[in-house]
C-alpha cells in the first residue's frame, strides 16, 4: 500500500532536532577558545624569551665594556644608560604577562562553560571529565592543575613570577652603580641595592596580586560548584 502523499510526517521533538545544531555550535566556540588559548600561551613565552635576550645581550655587553674599561667611569656610564632600558622592558613584560593570564582564566572559564552545556546534551558523559564543568574558582583550578588549590611552588614557577624576580634584581642592581656612581661606600651600596631589590619585587607582586583579585571581586560564576553539582537535576 502506498503512503499517501498529503499526509503530514509527524511532528519532530524541537530538542531532539536543535541537539546536534546545539553540540556543533559549542564545539566551534570550543575550537575557538582553544585556538585563543594556543595564541596566548606562545605571546607570554614569546614576551619571556625576548626579554630574557634582551637581558642576555645587555649582560653581554656590560661584560664586554667592563674589560675595556676596567669598571671605570666609562663603565658606570654605559652601565646607566643601558640597565634602565632593560628594567623598562623588564616592567612591560611582566605587566603583559599577568594581564596575558588572566585572560588565559577567562578563556579557561569559557571552556568550564561549554563543558556544562555538554553535559546537558549528555550527561552520561561526566564520568569521562578530567576537567571542570563548573566556572567558579575550584572549576578553574581543576581545569589547570587538576587539583582544588595552588601552591607557592606553582606560584613561584610561573611566568609572572620568574620575570617580577628577574625585575626586582636588575633594579638592585641599577641601584648599586647609582650609589657607586655617586661615591657611597660599599655597605651603603649593598644596603640600597638589596632594599631596592625587595621594595620592587613587593611592589611588582602588590600589582599582580591587585589585579587578580579585582578579577576575584567582580566575578560571578554562572554555575559553581556548590549549586548541585552538577548540570543535570538529582545527580550528585
Amino acid at each position: 500500500m502506498k503512503p499517501d502523499p498529503t499526509t503530514k510526517p509527524p511532528p519532530l521533538d524541537r530538542h531532539v532536532a536543535a541537539a546536534p545544531l546545539r553540540a556543533q555550535i559549542l564545539a566551534t566556540e570550543h575550537w575557538s577558545l582553544l585556538a585563543t588559548r594556543s595564541m596566548t600561551w606562545n605571546e607570554i613565552f614569546s614576551r619571556t624569551g625576548t626579554f630574557l635576550t634582551v637581558l642576555s645581550a645587555t649582560v653581554v655587553a656590560l661584560s664586554l665594556v667592563a674589560q675595556a674599561t676596567d669598571f671605570g667611569h666609562n663603565f658606570r656610564v654605559f652601565a646607566l644608560l643601558v640597565i634602565p632600558i632593560v628594567l623598562l622592558v623588564g616592567i612591560g613584560t611582566y605587566l603583559r604577562v599577568v594581564k596575558a593570564d588572566i585572560e588565559d582564566a577567562w578563556l579557561v572559564v569559557g571552556m568550564n562553560r561549554l563543558r556544562h552545556a555538554y553535559l546537558e546534551l549528555a550527561p552520561e558523559l561526566d564520568p569521562y571529565f578530567v576537567t571542570s564543568h563548573h566556572d567558579d574558582e575550584p572549576g578553574v583550578l581543576q581545569t589547570y592543575s587538576f587539583r582544588a588549590n595552588v601552591g607557592l611552588s606553582d606560584l613561584l614557577s610561573g611566568s609572572p613570577a620568574i620575570v617580577g624576580i628577574i625585575d626586582a634584581v636588575v633594579a638592585g642592581v641599577f641601584a648599586v652603580i647609582v650609589c657607586q656612581a655617586l661615591g657611597a661606600a660599599v655597605v651603603v651600596q649593598i644596603a640600597v641595592g638589596l632594599l631596592t631589590a625587595l621594595a620592587t619585587g613587593g611592589m611588582l607582586g602588590a600589582m599582580g596580586f591587585r589585579r587578580v583579585g579585582q578579577l576575584r571581586r567582580d566575578y560571578r560564576a554562572r554555575f559553581p560548584s556548590g549549586a548541585g553539582g552538577s548540570p543535570v537535576p538529582g545527580r550528585g
